[in-house]
């Protein structure tokens, strides 16, 4: 979600943070009340910022996880997804997509539009 989500579907984005720590992750990190922020990343030059839904530990492994809504600047969420993947790729950690009914086909599609290959959590 980009920041504009956000402050619109703080309930989703707890179910979602409930479903992440019933899996078994510790450390959980979210941009919610009551939770440690994850660090945030800023573009040069820009007013761009990218900060995941979440991140969580497992294994000993890092674990960033977005949730996925239909959004009005779908150019933006592309940008952080396209983002988030290239980092967790570089430090040998998991990206995964959590999505809602009613926004399965605007995630499917969005992922087909940036070429990323990711089986959705779907809640």
């Amino acid at each position: 979600m980009i920041a504009i989500d956000k402050t619109e579907n703080q309930e989703l984005l707890k179910e979602s943070v409930t479903y992440v720590e019933n899996l078994g992750f510790k450390n959980i990190k979210a941009d919610l009340e009551g939770y440690e922020t994850p660090k945030s990343y800023h573009q040069k030059g820009t007013d761009f910022t990218v900060t995941p839904d979440i991140v969580g530990e497992k294994a000993g492994r890092k674990h960033y996880f977005e949730v996925s809504l239909k959004s009005a600047e779908p150019k933006k969420l592309k940008s952080k997804w396209r983002f988030l993947e290239v980092l967790t790729r570089m430090k040998d950690n998991r990206f995964k997509i959590i999505t809602y009914r009613g926004h399965y086909k605007f995630t499917e599609d969005m992922m087909q539009d940036i070429n990323l290959d990711k089986n959705l959590i779907k809640l």
